[in-house]
């Protein structure tokens, strides 16, 4: 080969990195891409905005690309998804791992495919269409070739998959997991936790005064330093029906939670729904998968009220009346849930000032919002 030749073959090669200089690179123009949906109006980051701990802000549940469409569960977040395992039951029958709140995928990349083909969500009616999306950018076409190779573009279901896995890479980078908190600092000796805060430590990864780290502690020690605040495990915590959200979404029976996954089929994991993160729980509300809590606070006294017959403890906060029915009650894990004693009020502050300290270096200011 000439130098002429070598050069113009170089600077063919070279094209695609100018633009994307990684295939993470490549991922995170993909997450920001509105092009993939079917009216140009939404991409990943509508639904996991990166200003504001990768959930959506615009309300309890998502709207879909078509302006009218809701979904009846929250997104959760994209934070920390990476350290999510697939799904899986573990050696004491319990399932965990997956993607979505009923791990019906078993990694980032398979979450990454499902919104785009969504009806409710991007609305694309295929792969193919989503591909002749992709091929509008000269950027993109140069990019795929040069990290999956010539022939990407020949197969559409191939191509699909690489953008996927693309938006994965990305979402495995430390822009969203830092581990960059006050926690994390605290622990790499760098700020002290107040003494509330601490306290709230020391009840959190306690099994004598909380069943917190029961389903909240991936690793055994307390002092980890990679602690993601979830084992991914599903259990079924008594939540009831937002009703708000079920108007919007227009969904009028049961959600079954985990017997939603095509590889469930036991009717015990009706209502079981996957342990989210705590990572940045205290400013990616509202909560549970159906968003039926606004404040962190009434979350923690929703647990509280199965371990104490305080009437006044059956009241939930936010509406003045008594906990409403579990949508689900067949199901509960009533072993973890009963775990521990009552909790009094000055505990409960304790345990929201931890979770506070679990939020990133950039979204501190969140808390003062």
């Amino acid at each position: 080969m000439t130098r002429i030749a070598l050069a113009v073959a170089m600077t063919l090669c070279a094209s695609p990195v100018a633009a994307f200089d990684t295939v993470e690179d490549l991922g995170e123009a993909l997450f920001f891409d509105v092009n993939l949906s079917k009216n140009r109006t939404q991409s990943c980051a509508t639904c996991h905005d990166p200003a504001a701990g990768f959930v959506d802000p615009r309300g309890p549940v998502s709207l879909g690309d078509d302006g009218e469409s809701f979904g009846d569960r929250t997104a959760p977040t994209a934070a920390y998804a990476t350290f999510t395992p697939g799904f899986h039951m573990t050696e004491e029958g319990i399932w965990g791992g997956g993607m979505f709140w009923d791990g019906r995928e078993p990694d980032l990349a398979g979450q990454a495919g499902g919104p785009p083909l969504n009806p409710i969500e991007m609305g694309m009616p295929d792969k193919a269409s989503v591909v002749e999306r992709l091929l509008e950018s000269e950027d993109y076409i140069a990019a795929f070739k040069a990290f999956y190779g010539d022939a990407i573009w020949e197969d559409a279901d191939g191509a699909y998959a690489a953008m996927t896995q693309a938006i994965a890479a990305f979402e495995s980078t430390e822009e969203f997991a830092p581990f960059d908190s006050k926690y994390d600092r605290f622990l790499r000796g760098e700020v002290e936790l107040t003494k509330e805060e601490e306290l709230g430590r020391l009840l959190f990864f306690s099994e004598q005064f909380t069943n917190c780290n029961q389903c909240h502690q991936l690793r055994t020690s307390p002092i980890a330093a990679d602690e993601t605040f979830s084992n991914y495990e599903y259990h079924n915590i008594g939540v009831p029906v937002n009703a708000e959200v079920r108007e919007m979404s227009g969904v009028t029976g049961v959600d079954w939670g985990l017997v939603n996954n095509p590889e469930v089929r036991d009717p015990k994991a009706g209502g079981r729904y996957k342990t989210p993160t705590l990572r940045n729980v205290a400013v990616t509300g509202p909560y549970m998968h159906n968003s039926v809590f606004e404040d962190l606070r009434t979350v923690i006294l929703f647990y509280n009220k199965y371990n104490t017959p305080d009437p006044a403890r059956q009241i939930n906060p936010e509406t003045g009346e008594q906990w409403r029915q579990p949508e689900i009650p067949m199901t509960l894990s009533v072993e973890e849930l009963t775990h521990g004693p009552a909790l009094d009020d000055q505990r409960v502050d304790a345990l929201v000032a931890f979770l506070k300290t679990l939020t990133d270096a950039r979204y501190e200011h969140l808390l003062e919002e």
